[in-house]
């Protein structure tokens, strides 16, 4: 698998990152170490998790396969506080006594010493930046953590935080069917050397073409728990998206899925999707992906299909 540089930073990871949102929940152990396996015999290096995921089960599985099923050396750790709660003093949110108290918890779930791409999840306006922000700083020079990143900022807060302290990536939906980064987030991250790591880059799931007629059983878009979070991206607008990807993946003799993510993967800025599967059958379809690179035709049509808007500022003056 190819390897990209992360940012501006000396940091080099795959150019498919494997999220574990779903391991301790759908996924068990076992799957999650068949899955973690066949992504690193693929190249794949950046494995990205969360303190909140199956309330640190993610966390606590990735830990028990690093040294007995893969070398910790061989895969970059990538993990986010801030969303974790409890009603304790340090119970949760961006404060620097919750910050530490929450990479104390993520470096003891996962059994390592170091994290090496620790994220913010959120922006808390609760907390004053500055707070925020010294947590960062002193996580990096006490050697827990390696690089910083943030998760789900807007344009604005995104260029706040990285004038602040040094940032290498930031987390954010992005696929065909959601393109709004491209108005704010995606120009501040630019200007600052920040790279891009799109989450949901399948469209939640829709961009696979699985919804066109109807929600198999066996789906998320089925599942009370996930229906509402396919729904967002299951419009007429995304139908029509949908179907030019079908028209592509049909006439490169390949998947939907494999088109999306291609995509994607090589929009301007972006380093490496974040791609879940519940099973390794799952995400081997995702790692088929890399041996697709889009003609620039079908890039174009891509394009103009799922376009958004922009309007003043974005893009003014023309």
């Amino acid at each position: 698998m190819e390897k990209r540089q992360l940012g501006s930073s000396g940091l080099r990871v795959s150019r498919m990152a494997l999220g574990t949102m779903s391991w301790g929940s759908e996924t068990d152990a076992d799957e999650a170490a068949s899955q973690l396996v066949a992504f690193v015999d693929a190249g794949g290096t950046l494995v990205d998790t969360a303190d909140i995921y199956a309330d640190g089960d993610g966390e606590r599985i990735l830990g028990s396969l690093l040294g007995d099923v893969v070398p910790r050396e061989e895969v970059v750790i990538a993990t986010k506080a801030v969303a974790r709660r409890n009603d304790g003093p340090f119970g949760g949110g961006a404060s620097r006594g919750a910050l530490l108290s929450a990479l104390d918890g993520s470096l003891r779930r996962l059994g390592v010493d170091h994290i090496d791409l620790w994220q913010l999840h959120a922006w808390d306006d609760t907390v004053p930046l500055a707070e925020t922000l010294s947590a960062l700083d002193y996580a990096v020079r006490s050697g827990k953590v390696r690089y910083t990143g943030v998760s789900n900022y807007s344009g604005w807060q995104l260029a706040t935080a990285a004038a602040g302290t040094s940032l290498v990536s930031t987390q954010v939906e992005y696929s065909l069917v959601e393109r709004g980064v491209e108005r704010e987030v995606l120009p501040a991250a630019r200007h600052h050397g920040i790279g891009i790591l799109p989450w949901a880059p399948l469209g939640r799931g829709v961009l696979t073409g699985k919804y066109r007629t109807g929600t198999p059983a066996d789906s998320r878009g089925a599942s009370p728990a996930y229906a509402g979070y396919v729904e967002q991206h299951r419009t007429d607008r995304a139908a029509r998206i949908v179907e030019a990807v079908t028209t592509a993946a049909d006439g490169l003799g390949t998947s939907p899925l494999s088109v999306a993510l291609a995509w994607v993967r090589d929009r301007p800025g972006v380093v490496a999707p974040v791609v879940g599967a519940r099973d390794t059958g799952q995400l081997t379809g995702s790692l088929a992906a890399e041996a697709i690179t889009l003609p620039d035709a079908i890039k174009a049509a891509l394009d103009d299909v799922s376009a958004i808007q922009f309007g003043y500022p974005e893009r003014w003056p023309k």
